[in-house]
């Protein structure tokens, strides 16, 4: 199953880290009437910043590092509204105006379809995923999904009404979700989603389960598709404990004719005999295309362009990358075995993350923190697709200092 980055919903959240920070501040309006809505919640999405209005509509974020935000206002009764601000020497205040939503407080809601426990079921497995992170993870307002399965299209969607809410148990984090949307296409193998999340830190029991948080926090973070760009970009890939190597898609011209003849078979008949049945299963192995490593070593400047004035730092390559990460074992619930990292019965570490990564576009910009201006612009395979909400850390997260990882 691959994964659109999109859907770990990192939208725009893209700051420059800088040691200043700025106070923010704005005042949320009825977009109708220009009258302040108090109490309303205020967050910068994928962060745990956040606030509440006062009784005369205003916000305030005392500190906010420089960068550029999404900054989202929601009220109940209204739409949410977003303003995407960049916040540097001089913050202009913010005025968010909300608009009404059809449905009304005490109107009656009729949805087009019910959900199933089954549909229900089927998009939480898929959502949260199966990491051992992932199975600490719980959604609190199970009531408020609306799943449905389009069987005809082989489609799953999920949807809220006001903000989906995650409980991370793993990393001390509650996530809520606002405007979130979920699909998966079984047919084409992918699956996305998005919204605008604002994280909550999580009170611990003890001072036991917050060094216990800080540390899952820490894992999650190293190996992950962040900590490889900020190691692209800081040009230490190898330093950071990264292997990355060129991969190459070729298209098997046997795959065209085996899928004619199995469709032909299969318009022809409506049963099989033994023969035709061992037809079949001999074409279905027949694979579309063949992915071809190249074993030499990618450094971080073969993936990067740095922009004349240095004030942009673009990833760019071609075909596709193989990125392994040495300074974690697997999750043991991966399953799946590591591809390899050179010629076969080559040796190689067994205690490394094995990921897939492809460019959707030219160039992608990467921030000095890691995060890319434009999450749509790749996708990953492989094990960063198989980490999904519960390796989910907020994009103001900076891990502490620790040693290098080596192969």
């Amino acid at each position: 199953m691959r994964v659109v980055i999109a859907s770990l919903l990192l939208l725009l959240w893209v700051p420059r880290l800088a040691a200043a920070q700025e106070r923010l501040a704005g005042v949320v309006q009825d977009s109708v009437t220009h009258a302040p809505l108090a109490f309303a919640s205020v967050f910068l999405a994928n962060t745990t910043l956040g606030a509440t209005t006062t009784e005369d509509g205003k916000f305030e974020f005392p500190r906010v590092p420089a960068g550029t935000y999404d900054v989202v206002a929601s009220y109940v009764g209204y739409r949410l509204a977003k303003q995407t601000i960049t916040v540097g020497a001089t913050a202009p205040p913010l005025v968010l105006r909300l608009s009404p939503s059809a449905n009304r407080l005490g109107e009656v809601v009729v949805r087009a379809h019910r959900t199933r426990t089954d549909d229900y079921q089927r998009f939480v497995q898929l959502f949260l995923g199966n990491t051992t992170f992932s199975k600490q993870c719980h959604i609190r307002n199970r009531s408020d999904v609306q799943a449905y399965f389009d069987a005809y299209n082989r489609e799953l969607t999920a949807t809220v009404d006001n903000f989906l809410q995650v409980d991370n148990q793993a990393l001390g984090y509650r996530i809520k979700y606002f405007g979130f949307n979920f699909k998966c296409d079984f047919r084409q193998q992918t699956l996305s989603f998005y919204g605008q999340p604002v994280f909550e830190e999580m009170t611990p029991r003890d001072d036991r389960q917050q060094r216990q948080w800080e540390a899952n926090r820490v894992a999650a973070y190293h190996g992950s598709l962040t900590h490889f760009l900020k190691s692209v970009y800081d040009n230490r890939l190898s330093a950071e404990g990264f292997l990355a190597q060129k991969v190459r898609i070729v298209r098997n011209p046997r795959y065209a004719l085996a899928d004619s003849l199995m469709q032909a078979l299969r318009a022809s008949h409506t049963s099989y005999s033994a023969a035709y049945q061992d037809s079949m299963d001999r074409w279905r192995q027949v694979p579309p295309a063949f992915a071809l490593l190249y074993t030499a070593e990618r450094p971080a400047d073969s993936l990067r362009r740095v922009s004349a004035d240095g004030a942009h730092t673009l990833l760019r390559f071609t075909d596709e990358l193989q990125v392994c990460y040495f300074g974690e074992a697997p999750d043991p619930r991966y399953g799946q075995p590591m591809a390899a990292l050179g010629p076969p019965g080559a040796p190689a570490p067994a205690k490394r993350q094995v990921s897939r990564l492809r460019l959707l576009a030219p160039e992608a910009e990467i921030q000095p923190n890691g995060y890319l201006v434009n999450p749509l612009a790749v996708f990953v395979s492989e094990y960063w697709g198989f980490e999904k909400i519960g390796e989910f850390l907020p994009l103001n997260y900076v891990p502490p200092a620790s040693p290098s990882p080596t192969p």
